[in-house]
């Protein structure tokens, strides 16, 4: 992991030169629930300017980065992220919960995160991504392999959401996956198996075919509709 990073930010450094002010690491390569081969290596990038031009010359080092098996970097100037914090509360407070600089100063161990809309973020994008999983079921083949990346491509998002939620309304916000599910399911009743099975994968603790996926979907499922529809009713009580 650390030579690919550094790797990372050598070529950021030499495309974009003094346009490239931050580079920062966040999401589970710094909160302890890193596991090789299952999780990303997750980076937001502040730069001066990030017009087509400057993102022209980023092109070749992110295609590499994504060849290595991770995700785009974010990229925002800084004044943009300034201005729109709001909108990206849950992501900015994780981040600032959890990060590391990889390059430039830690601006964002003093920056501000406004959370005057976080719970409406958190309840909108639950649901949200609570009717992209039924699109997904819809449109996948009735098959083990698409039942499956439906559960293992989301599984850390709707673990973000529930950790937020379950600090939403008020509580102390679980520090790992596993209590986030254990969480909304002592909040719902519903059954957790379909997470569970799906971490136990991600922890090599289980393997693919060890898992009924047909029964961990339908769990999976039932559990985020639940957890939806139980955030609604719980945030609309203390409005």
């Amino acid at each position: 992991m650390e030579s690919t990073l550094a790797e990372f930010v050598n070529r950021l450094q030499a495309a974009a030169g003094e346009n490239l002010q931050s580079v920062v690491l966040f999401g589970s390569a710094v909160a302890g629930e890193f596991s090789a081969g299952h999780s990303n290596l997750n980076i937001l990038c502040l730069l001066e300017r990030a017009g087509s031009a400057e993102l022209s010359q980023l092109r070749p080092v992110v295609a590499w980065w994504i060849e290595e098996g991770n995700p785009a970097p974010m990229l925002f100037t800084f004044e943009e992220l300034c201005r729109s914090a709001h909108l990206f509360a849950i992501e900015l407070f994780d981040i600032k919960n959890h990060h590391r600089i990889l390059f430039g100063t830690d601006w964002i161990e003093n920056f501000q995160v406004p959370l005057q809309l976080h719970r409406f973020q958190v309840e909108r994008e639950l649901h949200r991504d609570m009717l992209s999983l039924r699109q997904a079921i819809l449109a996948a083949p009735e098959k083990p392999k698409p039942q499956f990346d439906i559960m293992y491509s989301s599984v850390s998002r709707f673990c973000a959401l529930f950790r937020h939620a379950i600090m939403a309304a008020g509580e102390p916000p679980p520090q790992t996956k596993r209590e986030s599910v254990a969480a909304i399911a002592s909040w719902t009743g519903a059954d957790p198996s379909g997470f569970e099975a799906i971490l136990d994968y991600r922890e090599g603790k289980r393997k693919r075919r060890q898992i009924d996926l047909e029964a961990a979907l339908h769990s999976y499922l039932e559990f985020v509709t639940l957890a939806a529809h139980d955030v609604t009713r719980r945030f609309s009580e203390r409005r």
